[in-house]
């Protein structure tokens, strides 16, 4: 069984609006309806569970109902921050899935997730155990220890930009968070670098710069674009 687990438990402070980003309004649909829309018509996704903000279940649902989400099975409570959220959700899977089912991570703010990545991530996990999905690195990258100048350079072709979603088997996962825990690592930024801190081996699958993480208000200008471009037909 393949299940998206999407975390939906930030506040989103960066964005400075008086509601949490992924239920903020696009052309009259939240942003997590995009998101959950493009797991719910995926032909190779079975169910869904959602980590949420604290406060926002009932909304949470009444969207799912109103945007006709059927593939959604759970709503759980996010936690203090991304790894004790994504931790809640997992062991909450982990109560009604086998150990060998694919659990596919996903950022709830990243609605433009299409379904040749989700098609990837599942491809690459079945392969390998795992994927995260990651793109190349295009621009010059700069070291910097004061934020403010650098005078060293790092090689760009050595480095991934990882984006969502990012797929493991439930058991070995779920047991990845517990041995970090015992280890005290509480506040790992992502899956992947949870991981890696433990000692794991990751594969990459295939992203898109398209795959935006809607962060800032900048990031909403630019999804409501993508969603009004078509691809030239001249294009490949």
């Amino acid at each position: 069984m393949n299940i998206a687990l999407i975390i939906a438990g930030g506040s989103g402070a960066r964005m400075n609006q008086d509601i949490p980003k992924q239920f903020l309004t696009v052309n009259e649909k939240p942003v997590i309806i995009y998101t959950l829309e493009q797991f719910q018509k995926h032909p190779q996704i079975d169910k869904i569970a959602i980590v949420c903000i604290k406060g926002w279940e009932s909304v949470l649902h009444a969207y799912a109902k109103q945007f006709n989400i059927t593939k959604l099975t759970s709503v759980v409570t996010g936690g203090e921050n991304g790894q004790d959220s994504i931790r809640n959700g997992l062991f909450e899977l982990e109560r009604n899935c086998d150990k060998n089912d694919l659990v596919l991570i996903h950022d709830a703010i990243r609605p433009m997730v299409s379904a040749e990545i989700i098609s990837d991530c599942i491809r690459v996990a079945n392969e390998n155990g795992n994927a995260i999905t990651v793109i190349p690195c295009a621009e010059a990258m700069l070291q910097t220890k004061d934020g403010a100048s650098s005078t060293e350079s790092f090689p760009r072709d050595d480095l991934k930009r990882t984006q969502t979603p990012q797929a493991f088997r439930l058991g070995e996962i779920c047991q990845v968070h517990r041995d970090a825990l015992e280890k005290g690592i509480v506040n790992s930024v992502a899956s992947c670098t949870l991981y890696i801190e433990m000692g794991r081996k990751v594969y990459f699958s295939k992203g898109s710069e398209k795959n935006i993480k809607l962060t800032t208000v900048d990031d909403i200008d630019i999804f409501k674009a993508l969603l009004s471009t078509k691809r030239s037909d001249w294009l490949r």
